[in-house]
């Protein structure tokens, strides 16, 4: 898959999101999108997955089957997760007993299994974000597009990512991924391409991979907290109040 030349915006007037991107993606290889929030990271994968077209320029040699994988799944649909994923399964070309067996398969994998009928808007974020992984992977695809993947999942569920990147390079598939955790790091021969002010500059290989860790204190104990670890060198990615 290659993209030549893309400028996008979403509207006439307004800045240029990407402006004259180029890069290519080929069989077996693995590319990291990194930058800052909101360089256009998301609009960059969305463009390669094919649900934006660019104003200019254009994307060629997109593959067949695509798998795309969303920051935020949505889950407010009147679905359980196994209706929908066995939905999602069909449409992208799945026999019935070809769609269970994967699904059932996957979700085991990712934990989920005892999940699978309940409706999604029930669901936790971090489930419902394993129901958006699983989606864009039921199908095998030869491009797989996944967006910041570590994000929202448990520990055990963002071990496998690397072994599922792993798993479509083996069969000569493309890896396309976003990332501002440094969880690209820890993939084997990874590029990157970095995105700022709208423009890609291509280097050889992923930033240093970083590790988060979930601290638990008191309320009245996150400043002193978050001043200690920032103190020793660390950087705080957020606080938040268990649910």
């Amino acid at each position: 898959m290659r993209l030549d030349g893309v400028w996008l915006r979403y509207r006439r007037g307004e800045p240029w999101i990407l402006r004259g991107v180029t890069g290519a993606v080929g069989p077996g290889e693995a590319v990291a999108v990194v930058g800052r929030n909101g360089a256009g990271k998301s609009t960059l994968l969305r463009l390669a997955a094919g649900l934006l077209r660019p104003r200019r320029g254009a994307v060629h040699d997109r593959p067949a089957t695509t798998g795309y994988v969303p920051e935020r799944f949505p889950a407010d649909q009147p679905f359980t997760a196994r209706r929908y994923l066995l939905g999602m399964a069909a449409i992208h070309g799945l026999a019935p007993a070809d769609a269970r067996h994967a699904v059932g398969e996957w979700a085991e994998r990712l934990h989920l299994g005892r999940l699978l009928d309940t409706p999604l808007a029930e669901l936790s974020k971090g489930s419902a974000q394993k129901v958006g992984l699983i989606q864009g992977l039921v199908h095998r695809p030869d491009l797989l597009i996944l967006d910041e993947p570590w994000e929202g999942l448990d520990a055990a569920t963002r071990a496998e990512v690397p072994l599922i990147v792993a798993d479509a390079l083996d069969r000569g598939g493309r890896v396309l991924i976003s990332d501002h955790l440094g969880g690209a790091g820890t993939l084997p021969d990874v590029r990157t391409w970095e995105l700022a002010d709208g423009v890609l500059t291509a280097s050889g290989a992923a930033p240093a991979a970083e590790c988060v860790i979930e601290v638990a204190v008191t309320a009245a104990g996150v400043p002193a907290a978050v001043a200690s670890l920032r103190a020793a060198g660390h950087r705080v990615v957020g606080v938040r109040t268990p649910s």
